[in-house]
């Protein structure tokens, strides 16, 4: 999936800051914390995972829908950087 060791890196590092952000939901739930403290921490998770959702599809539209091989068209780059965009604004 991550395309170069920089990427995967990155992507990794991504992952374990969303995992530190699900821990605070769980102690959160298990401190009895106020409500509007445990939907925080969620939509902050939710957000985090939509983020990377978004760089993940972002590549995959990059490395393996546009065909690097067979050079894409002017027109075909234009179309998958409206699908990243619209997708983006999806995840938000």
């Amino acid at each position: 999936m991550a395309h170069t060791v920089e990427e995967q890196k990155r992507l990794l590092n991504r992952a374990r800051r969303i995992r530190g952000q699900v821990d605070v939901v769980i102690r959160a739930l298990e401190e009895e914390s106020e409500c509007s403290d445990v939907l925080h921490a969620i939509a902050v998770c939710r957000g985090a995972l939509d983020s990377l959702m978004a760089e993940v599809i972002n590549g995959h539209i990059r490395d393996h829908v546009l065909d690097q091989a067979r050079k894409p068209t002017d027109e075909q780059i234009q179309a998958a950087e409206h699908l990243i965009d619209a997708l983006k604004m999806y995840l938000k």
